[in-house]
């Protein structure tokens, strides 16, 4: 089997790119506790994965299939999500209910991130009738390529167990489970460079 083609998203691949991404996560656990109505899910997914990779964009961190098929939005040693933007996305959107849970997974989450630096990854997806034809592996390939070049760890959270198996295919370790109150699991993994 032929390995997609791996390119970087430039600003005008921005929008595809997010798009790739909503579609790839309609039915993470994470995604849809936060947004469980599809109409909040279409309208608040694009602008919190915008200020989840904004970093990634700006850096070259950020990659696609041919067609859009597949997305990995990475965030290079050094940069960071624009929280201030997801904090008020949050505080916008996120039902009254389970805000303070998500906002308990999110800090946890940060405990979890390597104190060296290191490539983050926050977003990574393939459209859902795309899904089984190597387009994850391949994105995963082309950044731990990046990574083991820079002797940089990477490290990312697995909001959907069913994405485990790649993530371990791929050289990343769990390091713990997190789940608050009525959360779902979020298991941070680490990957040493190679």
């Amino acid at each position: 089997m032929q390995h997609p083609e791996v390119r970087t998203v430039t600003p005008s691949d921005e929008t595809a790119a997010i798009n790739t991404v909503m579609l790839a996560f309609s039915a993470d656990p994470m995604a849809r506790w936060c947004w469980p109505d599809p109409y909040e899910y279409v309208t608040h997914m694009p602008p919190f994965t915008r200020a989840f990779a904004r970093a990634g964009f700006a850096r070259n961190g950020a990659f696609y299939t041919r067609g859009y098929v597949g997305a990995a939005l990475w965030l290079p040693p050094g940069t960071a999500p624009d929280e201030e933007a997801m904090d008020e996305i949050f505080e916008r959107t996120v039902s009254s209910a389970i805000r303070d849970e998500v906002l308990a997974v999110i800090e946890q989450m940060a405990s979890h991130h390597p104190d060296k630096p290191h490539w983050y990854l926050p977003l990574i997806g393939v459209d859902p009738a795309h899904q089984g034809n190597g387009h994850g592996d391949t994105l995963m390939q082309h950044a731990l390529k990046l990574c083991d070049d820079e002797h940089a760890p990477a490290y990312l959270e697995s909001t959907n167990p069913r994405n485990i198996s790649l993530y371990k295919r791929h050289g990343f370790e769990p390091l713990v489970t997190i789940q608050i109150g009525s959360s779902p699991p979020v298991v941070p993994m680490l990957r040493k460079p190679r």
